[in-house]
């Protein structure tokens, strides 16, 4: 049980993030939502957890790319919830183009949000997590944390980079009772995703089957999507004692995906 531990987790107004948030909340972990979307919508979702979980569920309209708003938030939770005991860097973007094609803002925005927010996280909880010899830290990375699709050079490259990161930090507390790991999942059902197969269809004159099975699905050998729950699910147990062990471990729930 997490009752008396306090989380924040990014990017979590929705998908992911948001399904990690409401695991935690349901465990006891008073929880701090961050992310965009419509002001009413964030508003219902924070409330819901409250409500749901009987914790302390606070929001933060940080962004990612900026690193003062980052140690803002962290503050934030150790001023209003009393600490961060757990950290899930779960914020990202995508952009798909040519290397040549590829807009430099864009990489930079990717690098920015997708790994440099991930750092600049750590570096303002990690002190407070040291001070009382307990912490969890938990990335979502990404199948493409361990290969390669062409089009994406900017994601593909922060989350190998956030692997990177995930061992380093680990080695650096491992002494003090924290762990860190990143989960690394194929292709997820989210919402984003959804939005995405009406323009495949028309793009490529194919079925929502076919869009699902011959492109989004071509990598993963069980032609099944992860689910949110799934992810959230392994987040909770390396949130756990028993997984007290398990540090700098990047963890596929891909599918099969990075075993071929």
């Amino acid at each position: 049980m997490l009752k008396g531990k306090n989380a924040v987790v990014t990017g979590s107004t929705s998908g992911i993030g948001l399904a990690v948030a409401r695991v935690l909340a349901k465990d006891g972990a008073n929880v701090l939502i961050n992310g965009f979307g419509p002001p009413d919508q964030i508003e219902k979702e924070r409330v819901g957890i409250e409500k749901e979980f009987g914790v302390k569920a606070i929001y933060s309209p940080a962004d990612m790319t900026k690193p003062a708003e980052i140690a803002a938030m962290i503050k934030t939770a150790e001023m209003t919830l009393g600490s961060c005991d757990i950290l899930v860097n779960n914020a990202g973007i995508q952009h798909v183009a040519p290397i040549e094609e590829f807009p430099i803002e864009k990489w930079d925005q990717i690098i920015g949000i997708n790994l440099s927010a991930a750092f600049h996280a750590m570096r303002a909880a990690i002190p407070g997590m040291k001070s009382r010899k307990w912490g969890r830290i938990i990335s979502t990375a990404s199948a493409h944390s361990l290969v390669a699709s062409p089009f994406k050079a900017a994601y593909i490259t922060a989350k190998h980079g956030l692997a990177g990161l995930t061992k380093t930090a680990a080695l650096e507390v491992a002494t003090f009772g924290i762990t860190v790991n990143c989960i690394s999942p194929g292709y997820v059902w989210t919402p984003l995703v959804a939005k995405q197969i009406p323009d495949t269809m028309k793009a490529r004159n194919m079925t929502e089957e076919q869009v699902k099975n011959d492109v989004l699905l071509a990598a993963q050998p069980t032609k099944q999507f992860v689910t949110v729950e799934q992810v959230a699910a392994l987040a909770l147990y390396l949130t756990s004692d028993v997984a007290a062990s398990i540090t700098g471990a990047n963890l596929s729930i891909d599918g099969g995906w990075t075993a071929q």
